[in-house]
């Protein structure tokens, strides 16, 4: 299909062009740019370029590509680092240099690296769509193959090397079985059915394990203002959550943060296998001066190769930073588009386009029999620090679990700057039978009884700010003592030390000793003896 540009304004271009569908690719120009269709016309569509359209003049040919915007899924996918079309970087750096240039890019997948594969099934076996055929090592990694482009009867399956552009096999009707296939990014990949969250995703920070507890399947938001330490966070959580493949999303973070946690990234270990961390990452970054367009599509990019890894089997996780410059691209192409604004200028449909892109976690039942998950944790970026702006409010409607960095918190020097009294977890009923059997029938209780203490030292640091200090009794001196101990040595972590990581043991352990300090300090001041003669002790 051939047409011809009428009309260019912005990242979005006007082109006759027959026979085009909603969200199918377009080739824009002579220097062979990419768009997708995001409105149809009469005569007309209206195209989304992902690529600068500085230069670009009326007249110039268009072509449909009859398919949408799709991503290529398979062996080479780890340890690499994409734009927002799938575009690897790190060739493209070496061809191009720090810019990148319109027009072709190089292939996704390397296509002349050379993998094993494994088989696990034997010609004559009749296999289901979905259903996984074999493997090939991707470093410490099982990378599975499997029937996704349909099932039937196989005719062979060969093991052996070969790369992402050889067949590995043939169904008995002639099909051939590659290990690489195409998938659209909008489309959700399909699973049997979808189950309900009831494990906890282990993240080795005691604030979230203990207070506000993240589910496998589940979905988080991590609110905060600039220097709250969401990066930071983000990063520690990818090192040490108790996840198999990790995916992590730049949505149009200024270039100089994203180059900083690129060159942090490659320096991280996995302290599970000793390996780099990057041998169970994909990253995808999009920075702020990359076009609009792509840095909307870069989380459907991601949450696709994410799904696929699920559909192996594996539990992933998803992190974006941030979901707000993802919003703010749509913000971008909305107005562009001229369509009815809605609250600070946001499309009216934000709110249900983010639902749609949530609703892609979850645990599932894979068309494999396997059982994966994929966990979503979402940094924002409230202008100013203001939550109740759109973008979060959007958030809080759609996930499970927000987790409020407060930046006063952070200006004292405490991190995680978690907010213990503005955050909630949903999931906590969903995995309090998990942590009382795997890790102590107290769990609860304990949580419970150190909510309580925080709350009741927040209500008198409010009666010594008006009487002072002096004035409490040294039942209320034991109780702050032993709150900014809990501060301190319990919700503290620096993300640089060895206290980077908790495990739910360790976290146990050591709130345990802090409360049951303080119920037996508190039957000492009830017997009669002084405060700071226990608490001298304590300290010796």
């Amino acid at each position: 299909m051939k047409g011809s540009i009428t009309a260019i304004s912005g990242p979005t271009v006007t082109v006759v062009l027959p026979d085009l569908k909603l969200y199918d690719r377009v080739s824009i120009g002579h220097g062979g740019l990419m768009g997708e269709v995001v409105r149809m016309e009469r005569e007309r569509a209206v195209v989304q370029v992902y690529e600068d359209t500085r230069g670009l003049g009326i007249g110039e040919p268009a072509r449909g590509l009859e398919k949408p915007l799709t991503v290529a899924l398979g062996p080479g996918l780890l340890a690499r680092i994409f734009d927002g079309l799938q575009r690897p970087l790190e060739p493209l750096g070496e061809a191009q240099g720090p810019f990148i240039r319109a027009g072709k890019a190089p292939a996704p997948l390397e296509p002349e690296r050379s993998w094993h594969f494994v088989p696990v099934k034997r010609a004559g076996e009749v296999v289901q769509p979905g259903e996984l055929l074999g493997y090939a090592e991707e470093g410490p990694f099982r990378h599975w193959i499997g029937a996704f482009n349909g099932g039937g009867t196989l005719a062979e399956l060969r093991e052996g090397p070969f790369t992402v552009q050889d067949p590995i096999g043939a169904f008995a009707d002639g099909r051939r079985i590659h290990a690489v296939h195409e998938w659209p990014v909008r489309t959700p990949r399909p699973y049997r059915r979808k189950l309900a969250p009831s494990e906890p995703l282990v993240t080795g920070q005691r604030c979230i394990d203990f207070f506000f507890p993240l589910a496998r399947g589940g979905t988080a938001i991590f609110p905060g203002g600039f220097g709250t330490g969401k990066t930071v966070l983000e990063q520690t959580i990818t090192k040490y959550a108790d996840t198999d493949v990790v995916v992590y999303v730049g949505c149009g973070e200024r270039g100089n943060e994203m180059a900083e946690m690129l060159e942090e990234f490659v320096t991280l270990t996995d302290p599970g296998s000793g390996q780099p961390l990057t041998t169970r990452t994909v990253m995808v970054v999009n920075t702020s001066n990359m076009p609009v367009a792509a840095r909307e599509a870069s989380i459907y990019t991601a949450v696709t190769m994410a799904e696929y890894f699920r559909d192996m089997g594996y539990h992933v996780l998803f992190l974006a930073d941030s979901i707000s410059r993802w919003a703010e691209a749509l913000r971008e192409i909305s107005s562009a588009l001229e369509e009815m604004p809605g609250e600070e200028g946001y499309p009216t449909y934000l709110s249900s386009r983010l639902s749609g892109f949530v609703a892609r976690s979850g645990v599932v039942e894979t068309r494999g029999g396997r059982i994966g998950s994929l966990t979503m944790i979402l940094s924002v970026s409230p202008p100013g620090g203001d939550f109740t702006e759109p973008v979060t409010q959007a958030c809080l409607r759609n996930t499970g679990a927000f987790l409020m960095l407060d930046t006063a918190l952070a200006h004292r020097r405490h991190f995680p700057a978690i907010n213990w009294f503005q955050s909630y977890s949903l999931y906590s009923d969903a995995v309090a039978d998990f942590f009382a059997e795997t890790v102590s029938s107290e769990w609860g209780a304990l949580k419970d009884e150190c909510r309580a203490l925080l709350q009741r030292e927040e209500k008198l640091r409010e009666v010594a700010e008006i009487v002072g200090a002096e004035g409490l009794e040294d039942e209320g001196h034991l109780l702050m003592h032993v709150a900014e101990q809990v501060r301190q040595k319990f919700l503290c972590q620096n993300a640089y030390t060895e206290d980077a990581y908790s495990s739910l043991d360790q976290t146990h352990r050591r709130i345990r000793e802090i409360l049951a300090f303080y119920r037996h300090a508190e039957k000492r001041l009830q017997a009669g003896e002084s405060l700071e003669k226990i608490l001298k002790e304590a300290t010796a």
